[in-house]
């Protein structure tokens, strides 16, 4: 009696292993979509991220946007190309850095002298 209650507690277990074994193994596929949106996500956040970092150059007086490059990558923001004065360098940073879902500045900006190319 004793052994036959032991083979049924046994079964029961090696049963509840072998369903949460395959539960696992069905749940994997159901997560590569959700890597795909997330990729399309990321990528339209990116956009955001430049557009709103645009916007604010823009709208900063004083500040010569025409020769400023804006790419972000997870809210790191990566400014390069050149200025006429190298006090529009550190502007430029600190307005990128205010701009809405902005998290670090990468200030790549250099002075364009006049007469230069």
């Amino acid at each position: 009696m004793r052994l036959s209650k032991g083979l049924t507690i046994l079964a029961s277990c090696a049963a509840l292993l072998t369903c949460n074994a395959f539960a696992q193994v069905n749940e994997a596929p159901a997560a590569a979509p959700a890597t795909t949106s997330s990729k399309a996500a990321m990528r339209a956040e990116n956009r955001q991220t430049v557009r709103s970092v645009r916007r604010a150059l823009d709208r900063t007086k004083g500040l010569q946007v025409s020769d400023i490059g804006v790419s972000a990558k997870a809210g790191a923001v990566a400014l390069s190309g050149s200025v006429p004065d190298a006090s529009q360098i550190a502007l430029a940073g600190s307005v990128a850095a205010a701009a809405p879902s902005v998290k670090s500045v990468n200030n790549q900006l250099t002075v364009r002298f006049p007469g230069a190319h």
